[in-house]
């Protein structure tokens, strides 16, 4: 039996984590140190029967050090973050605050309770990344790879770009045992409805515009999220110390034949499904009509990357790291969770 702190654990990437390691290691106890901001639910890790919840900041070091000691906590897994690039661009202070500061006291009180309280113990930070930090590649760029130099261009980028620097030094200074994975775009279930996939969904859901930014060319790989987790787990079990492995989805696509694969998936369930017309009057497809009928066009976002992709040669080498999920199935499956968790997802559009 082991013990886990995850950080962040009630959000997006951080929930379906507590949900996969509490399937796939059912005799460890899972502490989830989330804030609960805007993006954490308390019912994201509902059922989930290992995970002890505790509402915390992780800026505060002293509560972090107290978990650790009084939980026998040996594993960290920091997802903590502030990630919405719209969001750094409108207000960069929180960015900072969280994924620098908070990424900071983490590893301060890791090492005081690891390090320098001369324990000895076996352990492993785990810090997820993202591969926004590379920056932008051109449409001829290879993909990349974990010694693409840093360039972030967005608020957002440059706060974990600050981040994943601070953890390789802590390794290096202080001989704390960490490990970085910079994914790709995650999607999938408990996805907060303000980035592309959900956002356009429960949109078309409601009859509202789908609002594509530029010329919808802006390239993204995409990772379902169930693979990240599975590639986490990769990189906490075999990872080498101070090491960082790129975890991506091998579905290299332009945002546009997302969107168009959104809308077709919706298409398909309401001729599939019955009843949706019914629950959902308003969208499109309860008429007969294409929910692609509802794309418009609006003006791209400052400092908006063209493309990114990810070479995944190290971690499928070192870690064993396999994506299980093509888009099809994945985006199928993730059109379909949200069609049967409207209670999940109603309440964070009525705040």
């Amino acid at each position: 039996m082991a013990n886990l702190l995850v950080t962040g654990g009630a959000g997006f990437i951080g929930g379906n984590f507590v949900h996969y390691w509490g399937k796939t290691h059912p005799d460890d106890a899972i502490v989830v140190l989330d804030c609960l901001t805007y993006a954490g639910n308390r019912s994201t890790i509902a059922g989930v029967e290992q995970a002890e919840l505790v509402v915390g900041d992780i800026r505060n070091t002293d509560l972090v050090e107290k978990l650790l000691r009084e939980r026998n906590v040996a594993t960290i897994v920091h997802f903590a973050a502030e990630s919405h690039v719209d969001r750094s661009i409108t207000g960069p202070d929180a960015f900072i605050d969280t994924n620098i500061l908070g990424t900071n006291s983490l590893l301060k009180a890791a090492r005081a309770v690891w390090l320098d309280g001369g324990s000895g113990q076996p352990h492993r930070f785990h810090h997820i990344s993202t591969d926004e930090v590379y920056g932008s590649l051109g449409p001829n760029d290879p993909a990349f790879a974990e010694t693409t130099q840093y360039q972030p261009n967005s608020p957002y980028s440059a706060s974990k770009a600050a981040s994943d620097h601070l953890v390789r030094a802590y390794h290096h200074t202080y001989g704390l045992d960490v490990t970085t994975t910079n994914c790709s775009n995650n999607y999938g279930p408990y996805h907060y409805p303000e980035k592309l996939i959900p956002l356009f969904m429960l949109n078309a859901l409601s009859g509202k515009p789908l609002p594509i930014y530029g010329d919808g060319m802006n390239v993204r790989d995409w990772l379902y999220v169930e693979d990240h987790c599975r590639g986490i787990e990769a990189a906490i079990r075999h990872g080498k110390p101070g090491e960082t492995y790129n975890i991506g989805g091998g579905e290299e696509l332009p945002n546009m034949a997302v969107i168009d694969r959104i809308c077709a998936e919706v298409d398909r369930a309401f001729t599939e499904i019955e009843g949706l017309a019914e629950r959902y009057p308003d969208a499109p497809a309860a008429r007969a009509r294409p929910t692609s009928e509802l794309k418009t066009f609006v003006e791209d976002r400052k400092g908006h990357d063209r493309r990114y992709a990810i070479d995944e040669t190290k971690a499928r080498a070192e870690i064993g790291y396999v994506p299980q999920h093509d888009f099809e199935n994945g985006l199928r499956n993730t059109v379909r969770w949200y069609l049967d968790n409207e209670d999940w997802w109603r309440p964070l559009l009525a705040r």
